[in-house]
């Protein structure tokens, strides 16, 4: 047993330098370090490669102006009313959108009044003057065809404002510092841009490798938010008059652990969810020839009218140049070399069949609780396992991290970056694998640093005086217990990420053991919310009950200016917190309980099983704190009201449980006197079957039973004797209610 006490004195030597390591790799990942960060993308990027999207049939089309068609139709660029052809047969064969990844920012050089000005016979000028402008002609198809203009959004000095074709409806705070912001727009001709029905930017922003693993779906010229073009056709295509844009406060959700932003769109009848800048995270196909036809096909008639109505109808179309000098070549996870047009065209794809590649609000808070867990136990556990065995309980929980994230997303499509806390986890690793020469020189001030954090002072001063009372065993007292609990903890963790949940502990549990111990209490253990502590054990205290009694309302007045101070503050408070109280007295066994590899000072009995019982019992009767029949006969100049006899699960012999509503001034308070005589009447009268009797006093007595806390139980009384005057109880009844819940 010395052994173990000299071991636990050596602890922190060890731990210690793998939490600093832990804290730091934490530090690293709320900073954002770039560097790092992009190891992240390229787990992304292998997870793409691995399993790319399944192409299936979207109604999207690209059609490629590539290589073969500029040998047939000439070089770049054509006469508009080339292109215009192109974009009529579209349009005749019911396209329901027409996309354009081209920017006409310059009049059409063989239009016939440009051509004049290279003649000086007046007779040619006029002559081709009268002929219909090549870029009238483009804007005339533009007119009646469902086409979306192309431009571009650059960041130079010049200013040319771009406008959006439709309404963006912003639901929550407008996303002005979220959304990536231009100072210029290259727009196509003013005849062009006004008669497209559509327009949207072409602009693309890779990360800083360069590779586009988000496509745009939004941006901002100033004030002004803009469509892609790949939203935009998506809107024009259903002939949707707006499109919405749900911001974190707007729909609800803010980011776990992140910072707000925008979460989703929504065009038609699809809701798209984005990134907090308004990026689609793009879940890229392999390449297939089925979704993209060469220009030449079209316009040589060698598709027919019948074709083109199969192929084209009620598609999607985009319009871009593949040819060599033309293309607009991008880097992707899956390929070195691909056309700008294409991420458009996917874009709308997954938008269309919903197929979502999705990094969840909450992932950074998942990410950093794994960090702090993984890193944590490696750091606590790793002294006692050595080099070897550490070394495989770390590649376990590598293991676990890389699976877990590939799982997540192979099945449900998440984006779980593993980087930072495998990166914790090797970091504790490394770190204490160099540091545990340390390890026996701290031996004894270990005991006072770890033991101090969950046992009393005076125990640990023990324990560091005599290591050999760590021995398992214990005593027989006579004990008080106390058991409090959070009201709705499940509701409360579901709103807070779990680095709030934890936050929001610390500014509760802080406080009210604060209150234990300076009321001499031992704290036993934390259950999540809920806390366990005792009185009379290491040492004796001859003013238990007292202490007990006086915690408890200390606990319960502490926890309304809690309230109030948390609801102004910063720190995660989640409203109006409540808690119940426990409260009993009994023989109990006290001392070192566990196993021989693993010990805790504790107490068991019924004693503690029933505290517990009476906890639960607090959220029945709408009391804060309910005590035991034992302890309240401790309790003669505390204001007590006896409020129903219980058989609590798990007893046979019911139990009289009584409210502690103030103490001893309010006991010696004449209206209380006066209203507890009336309760007590009230009882004897209930459990006399002198329903009237009983009811008349709930009734008149109501207004003081609000402000003593025990309105709860006085309603509770009012409907147990509306149901027993319409269905009077069997003979022999005794009063006694049956519990149905712990």
């Amino acid at each position: 047993m010395q052994r173990i006490g000299a071991f636990l004195a050596g602890l922190k030597g060890a731990v210690l330098p793998g939490l600093l390591a832990l804290l730091a790799v934490f530090a690293l990942q709320l900073s954002g370090v770039a560097a790092l960060a992009s190891i992240g993308n390229l787990v992304f990027d292998s997870y793409v490669r691995a399993e790319p999207r399944s192409y299936e049939d979207a109604a999207v089309r690209v059609v490629d102006i590539d290589e073969e068609t500029i040998r047939r139709y000439g070089q770049w660029p054509w006469p508009r009313t080339q292109f215009a052809g192109l974009v009529d047969r579209l349009g005749e064969a019911g396209a329901a959108a027409i996309a354009l990844d081209i920017v006409f920012s310059e009049p059409d050089r063989t239009s016939p009044a440009r051509i004049a000005a290279q003649y000086s016979d007046p007779r040619v000028i006029e002559a081709l003057r009268r002929l219909p402008d090549n870029d009238a002609a483009l804007a005339a198809s533009f007119a009646k065809t469902p086409v979306v203009a192309g431009y571009f959004l650059t960041r130079d000095s010049l200013v040319v404002v771009a406008s959006p074709k439709a309404g963006i409806a912003v639901s929550g705070t407008p996303p002005d510092t979220w959304l990536p912001a231009y100072s210029n727009a290259i727009l196509p001709l003013p005849e062009l841009y006004a008669a497209a029905p559509g327009s949207g930017f072409l602009t693309l922003q890779g990360d800083s490798d360069g590779i586009i693993r988000k496509a745009p779906l939004l941006a901002r010229q100033g004030a002004q938010i803009l469509p892609s073009l790949s939203l935009e056709a998506l809107r024009v295509a259903q002939g949707a008059g707006s499109i919405i844009v749900k911001t974190s406060d707007g729909s609800g959700n803010m980011a776990g652990g992140g910072a707000p932003g925008v979460t989703s769109l929504k065009v038609g009848q699809f809701e798209v969810p984005t990134t907090r800048a308004g990026e689609l995270w793009m879940h890229y196909t392999a390449p297939h020839p089925e979704r993209v036809i060469p220009a030449w096909k079209i316009l040589s008639g060698e598709v027919s009218p019948a074709q083109m109505a199969q192929q084209f109808g009620g598609q999607i179309v985009f319009v871009g140049t593949g040819a060599i000098g033309l293309r607009d070549l991008v880097a992707t996870p899956v390929q070195e070399r691909e056309l700008g047009v294409m991420i458009h065209a996917q874009a709308v794809e997954q938008m269309v069949l919903g197929r979502f590649l999705i990094r969840p609000d909450w992932a950074d808070g998942l990410e950093r609780t794994l960090l702090l867990l993984l890193g944590g136990i490696l750091a606590l556990i790793l002294p006692r396992l050595g080099a070897t065995k550490g070394a495989a309980l770390g590649l376990i929980f590598v293991g676990l991290v890389v699976g877990g994230s590939w799982l997540a997303y192979h099945q449900y499509r998440f984006l779980l970056d593993p980087t930072w806390p495998l990166l914790a986890v090797l970091a504790v690793y490394a770190t204490e694998t160099v540091v545990t020469y340390a390890r026996e020189e701290r031996r004894r001030s270990y005991i006072h640093q770890a033991f101090d954090r969950y046992l009393s002072p005076e125990l640990v001063r023990r324990i560091a005086a005599d290591p050999g009372q760590l021995e398992l065993g214990g005593e027989e007292r006579q004990m008080t217990v106390l058991f409090a609990d959070i009201r709705s903890f499940s509701r409360i963790s579901e709103r807070f990420t779990a680095h709030d949940v934890i936050r929001f502990l610390i500014g509760f549990l802080t406080p009210m053991c604060d209150i234990l111990l300076a009321r001499k209490a031992t704290i036993d253990k934390f259950m999540g919310d809920a806390i366990l502590a005792f009185w009379n054990a290491p040492l004796d205290d001859p003013e238990q009950y007292a202490n007990a009694a006086t915690a408890a309302l200390e606990m319960m007045a502490r926890l309304k200016t809690l309230n109030a101070e948390k609801a102004a503050g910063a720190e995660p408070w989640p409203g109006e917190v409540k808690i119940g109280i426990g409260l009993n007295a009994g023989l109990c066994c006290v001392g070192n309980m566990g196993s021989a590899q693993r010990l805790s000072y504790s107490l068991i009995g019924d004693t503690v099983n029933l505290a517990s019982r009476l906890e639960g019992l607090t959220k029945l009767y709408g009391i804060g704190i309910a005590v035991g029949e034992d302890l309240c006969a401790q309790l003669p100049d505390f204001a007590t009201l006896a409020i129903d006899r219980v058989r609590v699960v798990g007893r046979d012999a019911p139990e009289e449980v009584s409210a502690l509503v103030g103490d001893r001034a309010l006991a010696q308070d004449p209206g209380f006197r006066t209203f507890a005589d009336g309760h007590a009447a009230m009882l004897a009268a209930y459990r006399a079957q002198d329903w009237d009797g009983a009811a008349a006093w709930l009734e008149s007595a109501a207004a003081e039973a609000q402000r003593l806390g025990v309105a709860g139980v006085y309603a509770l009384y009012l409907a147990r004797i509306a149901t027993l005057r319409s269905d009077p109880p069997d003979a022999g009844w005794d009063g006694v209610y049956m519990a149905v819940e712990k």
